[in-house]
């Protein structure tokens, strides 16, 4: 199976740690780095139409899309983070295709630095399942589980 990723370059310390943790998860489920896309954006307003865009090629099983959005004073924060999260769960429901909503929305930095740690360290995942925190490991994760569900799905 082939994965694309789509990283938003806006708050680029905490997506590259996003990319960093989905291109680990996917090596830990024994993805060849050729198998796995990465296209980046210019921000988390941008990873829906990204995100459309690779769904509908056809190359793709999933697509994972990273981002962060932390708030500010103003209510920017609630326009990007709410349609980036529509349009991306749009793209799925359109396509079919499994695009994972790995966007950050945090209050502060610091709780976006933890979300996106090297994998292993920081807090515990919130399931309690796993021990990685970082969020792109979970959602480069979710894609592999989706994109087999898919398969076994279309299969029957």
């Amino acid at each position: 199976m082939r994965f694309a990723i789509v990283r938003a370059l806006f708050n680029d310390e905490i997506t590259a740690g996003l990319l960093e943790g989905a291109l680990q998860a996917f090596n830990d489920a024994r993805v060849t780095k050729r198998n796995v896309d990465v296209h980046e954006v210019p921000g988390a307003f941008e990873l829906p139409l990204t995100a459309l865009w690779l769904a509908e090629s056809g190359r793709y099983a999933a697509v994972v899309c990273l981002g962060c959005v932390i708030r500010g004073e103003t209510p920017h924060f609630e326009y990007v983070a709410g349609e980036a999260a529509r349009g991306i769960a749009d793209v799925a429901l359109k396509t079919k295709i499994p695009v994972i909503f790995g966007v950050l929305t945090t209050e502060n930095v610091a709780q976006a630095r933890a979300r996106s740690a090297s994998v292993g360290r920081g807090q515990a995942h919130h399931t309690a399942s796993q021990a990685h925190s970082n969020k792109g490991y979970e959602a480069a994760n979710s894609a592999i589980q989706m994109a087999a569900l898919s398969r076994k799905i279309r299969k029957k």
